[in-house]
């Protein structure tokens, strides 16, 4: 009889482990899942951080959009960083420029990253970035201060309940991500 506990107890830590190992690898996995499923989805105000076609660049002028600005930088980031217009009015279909201020405030070479998010959610789907700063690491010289260009559409297939769309970007130092 002994022998059987023993065996069980056995049998149970294997099952455990087993059962623990599989949970860890979910928990794992559950990180880049959820940011596929957002980049996909547009959930999560996330947009793709590439270029993206546009191709039917004819506007709706029977609708206007407010579109607008946001800049900030984590609080390891010693730079200035602001929109250069703080909102603008688009029609849905229109190809719109304009550019954000970054300045390193250091005395030392940095590279940043910026990270755009849209809201409402729903709109990322329909925020089309054909240039932006954020699809590229940006490395600036000690005090360099520099205007980065950001080329966009709102999509005319955004819902109408929609009216304003709010661009949001937050800059981190590159080297503090990668540590």
């Amino acid at each position: 009889m002994g022998e059987e506990v023993e065996q069980g107890k056995k049998r149970t830590l294997r099952q455990t482990l087993f059962i623990v190992g599989g949970m860890s690898l979910f928990v794992f996995a559950l990180v880049p899942m959820y940011g596929l499923l957002c980049d996909l989805t547009g959930l999560n105000g996330k947009t793709r951080n590439e270029a993206q076609e546009v191709v039917d660049v004819s506007p709706d002028t029977s609708r206007t959009v407010t579109v607008e600005f946001l800049a900030s930088v984590n609080e390891s980031m010693p730079w200035d960083f602001r929109p250069v217009v703080a909102r603008m009015t688009v029609h849905p279909g229109e190809v719109k420029q304009t550019s954000f201020l970054a300045r390193n405030r250091t005395s030392t070479e940095m590279v940043g990253q910026a990270i755009p998010s849209v809201t409402p959610g729903l709109a990322a789907l329909h925020f089309k970035k054909t240039e932006c700063f954020c699809f590229t690491e940006q490395k600036f010289a000690a005090g360099e201060e520099r205007e980065m260009p950001l080329i966009f559409m709102v999509d005319k297939d955004l819902p109408e309940h929609i009216s304003t769309v709010t661009l949001a970007y937050t800059f981190f130092d590159k080297q503090k991500l990668v540590d």
